[in-house]
């Protein structure tokens, strides 16, 4: 397996981000007959944690939940990092990987509110908060009669705001909600038709050094071979569009049958225009799949959806 005695775990500090950073250490403990206590865990803050009053694409987009922490992967003071892989930049710093991927969990959107039971329920004119734009996009595209607010924080925060009233409800995604324990509080689960998730929502990604050999066995014992193939098709996809926080893009991968599926959406902020394509083949063409779905959706996205590519 290896002959190291101690592996550090870089991770935010929010509180979603530990439980998630402790998931991964106790499978990684479990696969390898080890004491959890050998692999520490190294909290890091990151600005993306720091700044919470302006959205992500005002401030340098998603990358900044992970900036520092890839920092210190390249500085050798951690040796591997946990992420949610919908925070993982499209492209890697140079001389950092991906090595592994667990088992993902359910991939939606939950809709949140103390004053209605769903989405198509909200009274007219109800206050919406979100810090994504793809989410605020759907939610316009569907409901153009609701105000949507940037609302940021980390899943306690915007929990609390909804419950005292200071927007009227929310949408966030199952898998940090169920991570927490804090599943009662979903009023709804979005259907991935008409709702589709971002790339790798609900996937808990493990970056480490390029080249470290050693790290990338010792991660490989938790990698799940069905997450890892729907991450190919699905960061392809977003890397033929450049994606970014200024970007609104659902794109999202699944095996069934023994055979890959694949939805990809792009939308204009206001929700007005949408262009979506689909996939179906191998899983071993995944990351072909992805990227020729990306490519089309780019020759086919109208100009008020180019302009957020751009």
């Amino acid at each position: 397996m290896t002959n190291r005695t101690k592996f550090r775990i870089g991770t935010r500090g929010s509180p979603l981000a530990l439980a998630q950073t402790e998931r991964v250490r106790a499978r990684l403990a479990a696969a390898h007959g080890l004491d959890p206590a050998a692999l520490e865990v190294v909290v890091i803050k990151t600005t993306g944690d720091a700044v919470r009053d302006r959205p992500l694409a005002d401030v340098g987009g998603k990358g900044l939940f992970t900036k520092e922490i890839e920092e210190a992967l390249l500085a050798g003071t951690v040796d591997l990092a946990v992420h949610s892989a919908k925070d993982v930049p499209t492209f890697l710093p140079r001389g950092l990987a991906l090595a592994a991927f667990p088992e993902r969990a359910d991939p939606r959107d939950v809709f949140i509110s103390h004053k209605a039971e769903s989405l198509a329920a909200l009274p007219a004119g109800s206050l919406v908060g979100t810090a994504s734009m793809r989410r605020e996009a759907l939610v316009r595209r569907l409901r153009p009669d609701l105000d949507v607010k940037l609302l940021r924080g980390n899943v306690q925060t915007r929990l609390d705001k909804v419950a005292n009233g200071s927007f009227d409800a929310t949408v966030m995604a199952l898998a940090g909600l169920q991570r927490l324990g804090l599943a009662d509080r979903v009023r709804e689960l979005l259907d991935p038709a008409t709702f589709p998730p971002p790339v790798g929502q609900g996937a808990i990604a493990i970056e480490i050094r390029a080249g470290d050999s050693e790290t990338a066995r010792f991660v490989a014992a938790i990698d799940d071979a069905a997450t890892s193939t729907a991450l190919a098709a699905e960061r392809a996809f977003l890397a033929e569009l450049d994606g970014t926080c200024r970007t609104p893009i659902a794109g999202h991968a699944w095996l069934e049958g023994g055979r890959l599926y694949f939805y990809g959406l792009l939308i204009s902020p206001d929700g007005r225009d949408v262009v979506e394509t689909r996939r179906e083949g191998l899983p071993a063409d995944a990351a072909a799949l992805g990227a020729d779905a990306g490519r089309e959706l780019k020759r086919r996205a109208p100009a008020s959806v180019l302009a957020a590519l751009a």
